[in-house]
C-alpha cells in the first residue's frame, strides 16, 4: 500500500508537502503515512482516492485496478 502512494504522487510529480496539504496534515504525519509508521485514518484515504482519482481498495492494495469504482 504505502509504495503505492509514493508511486502516485511521484507519478504527478508532486512533493509530500503539496499531498500533505490536501490531507490538512503537515507533512512529516504524511511521510509517515507513506513509510507505514503512522496508519492513514479512512477519512485520508478516501481523500486520497479522490484526489488520484482511484479506489481505497487500489490504494489498499486489495485490487490492481486502478479505475474507481462507478457509483
Amino acid at each position: 500500500m504505502y509504495q503505492r502512494l509514493r508511486n502516485l504522487r511521484e507519478d504527478r510529480d508532486l512533493n509530500q508537502t503539496e499531498v500533505a496539504a490536501v490531507l490538512h496534515v503537515s507533512q512529516t504525519n504524511y511521510s509517515r503515512y507513506e513509510s507505514g509508521t503512522l496508519d492513514i485514518p479512512s477519512a485520508s484515504l478516501i481523500a486520497l482516492a479522490r484526489f488520484y482519482g482511484t479506489s481505497v481498495d487500489y490504494l489498499l492494495g486489495l485490487t490492481d485496478e486502478p479505475a474507481p469504482y462507478r457509483k
